[in-house]
């Protein structure tokens, strides 16, 4: 047995030595989020942890080892890249490019226009049709979008939040058209309402109405759709944002539980839905940071769906989650430098025991991904896997002084920031109130700030700078022929299709929406008649309404 105090005044002993005899580099020994990191950890710093009941076995309650017994000698995770550019056509040969290459899953990127619930021929659009993702309109762009790609054998990511319903109606009806039934869809639909309000900003209705929509979903697939994730809780974007990993995981977390409640307030059994919810988190620079969110994700959410919530099912315990390396840590100086950032962060998401990971490409901060700079990000993931010996055996860093103390750490401050949220009222009144938004601002100013006063070194961008630097990679460009040819496919689409179809599944689609019935199936419907993405749309606005977000200062 350890004497923990006689390791702590012999700690602070060799602490005092050290100091007086080496120099100390004058930067902040913090972590990327700002907590302070000790010169030395010990076992006194892991002295309250049990481990059978803090730590555990891998695929075992609180699950702080991981979801699976075996984890990756059982099955190496999901490589994805995100993917979407352009016309359905564009796109759909990069995803077949991808898969050639050794890609397990598809992830796909929408154009802003779609992700706002418009059709490339709105005014709204004009000028960023096909910009930052494929731009898809109605159900035959869909139908381009995968054509050739059998959907009983491919997982498909797709990151769109508003318009979440209508997207996967699509989905749905191309697999029809493919002789692929419901239950045989795998994938995640992201649909995550809440940290658009919080952090993305890409909303159409109003929180209430959006949360209908969202439980409306989660009943649907249940039933339906038993191997697709309906929700995908992000803490990508609200990382992106400028939060802390604190925050990160706080603010996720406690979106994942509002969820879980609207669900129970529907009529829906926890054990029924909960299981098919995913996570989406961001790997940023901080390693050992980046390791202790993802242990302590799990633990946290072990916890309150088992105590908190009474859920019987082992399954609805389990946080699974898809991992995407922090674009916001990428620079525009030195771009190649990008690459070895990325490795380490994917890195960081292997070692955290992510089921699913995306490896952003060095290009990124420039223009969208080349097919070069995409196949570097993949071949990041295969030698992770297959060459560096990681993937050998489960949780390697558990026990370690350093991430046993940062797991806890982690873990209190998000029950910290747990009991501010319901002092607001919950997540929906503390978006109203500006909560997570200042809270963001906050965190984003310090963290430049450190930057701007070189505390914290950026490689190419506050040091190591080199004068006359000139990029020298190639850059994906995106035609403006791409809007000219998408407002077209959707003025032959109009003219061709049975109009009286279209307008009886819209009022069908304002009629649920008026009455509280299930919007998926009116959507499906609308989805097969090739009513358009903003038809759909804006028949809901009819209903809900448009949601404005009070100032924040």
């Amino acid at each position: 047995m350890n004497d923990t105090n006689a390791i702590k005044r012999e700690k602070e002993k060799w602490q005092n030595r050290a100091q007086q005899s080496e120099n100390m580099r004058s930067v902040k020994f913090t972590t990327v989020s700002g907590t302070p990191i000790e010169m030395l950890y010990t076992p006194d710093d892991v002295e309250n942890i049990n481990f059978l009941t803090d730590i555990g076995f891998p695929g075992e309650y609180p699950y702080t080892r991981g979801i699976h017994s075996t984890l990756y000698r059982g099955k190496l995770w999901t490589m994805r890249q995100f993917a979407g550019f352009g016309t359905p056509e564009d796109t759909n040969e990069r995803f077949k490019y991808l898969l050639d290459h050794g890609q397990t899953g598809l992830s796909t990127a929408f154009d802003l226009p779609t992700l706002m619930g418009r059709d490339a021929d709105d005014p709204f659009s004009e000028g960023e049709v096909g910009i930052c993702g494929v731009s898809v309109s109605s159900l035959a762009d869909m139908e381009i979008l995968f054509h050739g790609i059998p959907l009983d054998k491919v997982s498909t990511s797709m990151t769109i939040n508003a318009p979440a319903a209508m997207l996967l109606a699509y989905y749905i009806a191309v697999a029809e058209q493919q002789g692929v039934q419901p239950h045989q869809l795998r994938g995640t639909i992201q649909n995550d309402i809440l940290k658009e309000y919080i952090a993305q900003k890409e909303w159409i209705y109003p929180p209430t109405p959006s949360m209908r929509i969202i439980t409306d979903m989660f009943s649907y697939c249940t039933k339906e759709l038993p191997q697709f994730n309906p929700i995908s809780i992000s803490g990508y974007h609200i990382r992106e944002a400028g939060s802390t990993a604190v925050q990160e995981l706080a603010f996720t977390l406690a979106d994942g539980l509002a969820y879980v409640e609207a669900g129970i307030a529907a009529g829906l059994d926890i054990d029924d839905f909960v299981p098919r919810f995913s996570f989406f988190f961001n790997s940023h620079l901080d390693f050992f940071e980046e390791i202790a969110k993802f242990r302590a994700a799990r633990r946290i959410w072990a916890k309150k769906m088992r105590y908190k919530y009474g859920a019987k099912n082992p399954k609805s315990w389990m946080l699974r989650f898809h991992t995407q390396t922090a674009g916001c840590s990428l620079t525009a100086q030195q771009p190649e430098n990008n690459i070895i950032r990325t490795a380490y962060e994917a890195l960081a998401g292997v070692l955290g025991g992510t089921q699913s990971l995306h490896t952003n490409s060095m290009d990124e901060t420039l223009a969208l991904p080349s097919e070069k700079a995409v196949k570097i990000a993949l071949r990041t993931q295969q030698i992770i896997a297959h060459e560096i010996g990681v993937a050998n055996t489960i949780d390697p860093l558990a026990g370690s002084y350093f991430i046993e103390s940062l797991t806890n750490q982690m873990e209190e401050g998000v029950e910290q920031y747990f009991d501010k949220i319901d002092a607001l009222g919950g997540v929906v009144a503390a978006i109203e109130q500006g909560f997570f938004q200042r809270e963001i601002a906050e965190a984003a100013y310090r963290y430049q700030h450190e930057v701007d006063e070189k505390e914290k070194i950026i490689v190419g961008v506050n040091d190591f700078v080199e004068d006359g630097e000139q990029i020298e990679i190639p850059l994906l460009t995106i035609s403006p022929d791409v809007e000219v040819k998408q407002r077209q496919r959707l003025a032959d689409l109009r003219q061709s299709r049975n109009q009286e179809r279209v307008e009886q599944a819209l009022l069908a689609l304002h009629q649920a929406a008026a009455d509280g019935s299930n919007l998926m199936p009116h959507l499906l419907e609308a989805a097969r008649a090739y009513v358009t993405l903003g038809e759909m749309c804006n028949a809901l606005v009819e209903q809900f309404g448009v949601y404005e977000e009070p100032a924040v200062f």
